[in-house]
């Protein structure tokens, strides 16, 4: 079981990430305050899947390695996810959904690095953060997000949305007709340009 060790937004593209205590996660929309709720984030033309900029997700883990094998320090406010996890494998949650304190989550999509993130950074990342960029999430159900609790995984998606209602409902937009809770999760190479 894992926690989380820092959650930051950021109420604009390329503006600071801002630090909190905690942050109020909105079912369907993703964190209060944060510029990928508000979606003016910096996003490639390339379409992703419903849901999938709601919230993303970080391992502590991960910046300690870059330090480590690759002589790069960087902070919990400079990957540019909003949660910075510490003991739980991120790859392991993709198409699951998993419990962070009381708000529940649906790993979608992992989160590639790209030319963006560097650029702002002034740090290179991109190959040190191959398959290991982070997690893309949609809230399933809100609640109040906060520094310290727990994330534990559930069951995978394809068991739970047999007869809940989002597994039936038509999105038109999510690049093939498919319905909601269909979607497979995947992995994308790193980016030349944000999402």
């Amino acid at each position: 079981m894992g926690q989380v060790e820092a959650i930051h937004i950021a109420p604009a593209a390329s503006a600071p990430m801002r630090s909190l205590g905690e942050v109020e996660a909105i079912a369907g929309g993703g964190l209060a305050g944060d510029r990928n709720r508000a979606r003016i984030g910096f996003y490639s033309p390339r379409p992703t899947d419903p849901g999938a900029r709601e919230v993303t997700l970080f391992e502590a883990e991960v910046l300690d390695a870059l330090a480590t094998e690759h002589g790069i320090t960087l902070s919990a406010g400079e990957h540019r996810r909003n949660l910075t996890t510490r003991g739980v494998r991120l790859d392991d949650l993709l198409g699951q959904r998993f419990q962070v304190g009381e708000v529940l989550l649906e790993g979608v999509k992992d989160c590639p690095p790209c030319d963006h993130l560097q650029e702002l950074v002034g740090k290179p990342l991109l190959q040190p953060l191959v398959n290991r960029g982070g997690l893309r999430a949609r809230v399933v159900v809100g609640g109040v997000l906060r520094v310290g609790d727990r994330v534990s995984a559930l069951e995978p998606v394809a068991s739970l949305s047999e007869g809940l209602p989002w597994g039936k409902i038509s999105v038109p937009d999510n690049g093939g007709g498919r319905l909601l809770g269909e979607e497979q999760p995947h992995r994308t190479p790193a980016s030349s340009v944000g999402d």
